[in-house]
């Protein structure tokens, strides 16, 4: 075992969703048709916004780094979760555990900080609409969705190259249908302290303060929009940012459920259900959000689809 550096586990077992066949079934159609729909709206999405110049704004380019997120974040999870329900094997090499705990980590991280950024521009756009194309030129955007790609990375190295440095010798089996840093820690045999400080360090500024800030920022937004006078003018300031509020509230309340949840072998199902909210359901309702309440949105897709069609 010296070649795996004292790695006596060189593989791990992910547990299933059910032990039933018919269940099993039942799931690999779900979730061929989540990940299907979750590819297909979110390219949808993509090419709207890059092909109609009137979409080339700062919101809408916050937009594309988000659907590039989900494509990315149920890329990692489905075809994996397909292949155990589909009875194709419910191993996972050593590395490639690590490699999906990596592009997980990094995109669970990276969402919550375009949420954020996301939340930043809409109040900019309000609160303080004379400086909007200055504080929101071009270059700060790339900057702001530089940052969330890199801060996220940096932070995700760290939990995977301290993951990577634990001994598993013991159990290899992943009570989880996904490889996480807490189901993870439960396996190895050597100290976690030093795993278990970064992931409260991360936990704090990713979560806590992160949801602070996007939750001040709506306080300003909300405070604006109350000044207003007119009900259209209300209505009109409102509709701008209350898809993304509606996405906001649907990713930190599964978040946060998962990671406060005290960690017990009576909540492990609750977080399989909870994991696949922001896997799956959650990539795949955020292009359905943002088309149905965004009528600039539905008229970019239209010029799109006809396109395509032809």
């Amino acid at each position: 075992m010296g070649a795996t550096n004292h790695t006596a586990v060189v593989e791990f077992l992910l547990q299933g969703l059910s032990e039933n066949p018919q269940l099993q079934g039942v799931f690999s159609a779900l979730f061929v048709l989540l990940y299907l729909t979750a590819l297909a709206g979110n390219g949808l999405i993509l090419m709207a916004i890059c092909l109609n110049p009137g979409l080339h704004t700062p919101m809408y380019f916050f937009l594309s780094n988000l659907a590039i997120l989900d494509i990315i974040c149920t890329s990692t999870v489905l075809p994996k979760l397909l292949e155990i329900l589909m009875g194709q094997g419910s191993t996972i090499s050593f590395g490639g555990c690590m490699t999906q705990l990596f592009f997980l980590t990094w995109i669970l991280g990276a969402e919550l900080l375009l949420l954020t950024v996301m939340a930043y521009d809409r109040y900019v756009a309000i609160c303080r609409p004379l400086h909007y194309h200055t504080l929101m030129s071009r270059s700060h955007c790339a900057l702001l969705a530089g940052s969330v790609w890199a801060v996220s990375g940096v932070n995700t190295s760290v939990h995977t190259g301290l993951m990577a440095r634990l001994t598993f010798c013991g159990t290899n089996q992943i009570y989880h249908f996904l490889c996480e840093l807490s189901t993870l820690l439960l396996l190895a045999c050597g100290p976690t302290n030093l795993n278990n400080i970064m992931i409260i360090i991360a936990d704090v500024y990713f979560g806590v303060f992160n949801f602070l800030l996007t939750m001040l920022s709506y306080a300003f937004i909300i405070a604006s929009i109350l000044r207003i006078r007119s009900a259209e003018g209300k209505r009109r300031a409102f509709s701008t940012c209350s898809s993304h509020l509606l996405v906001v509230c649907l990713y930190y309340s599964t978040v946060i459920y998962t990671y406060f949840l005290p960690g017990s072998d009576s909540s492990t199902e609750n977080r399989k259900v909870v994991a696949i909210m922001y896997t799956a359901v959650s990539p795949t309702l955020n292009p359905l959000i943002y088309t149905l309440r965004n009528k600039d949105v539905k008229v970019a897709l239209r010029r799109v689809l006809p396109t395509f069609s032809k």
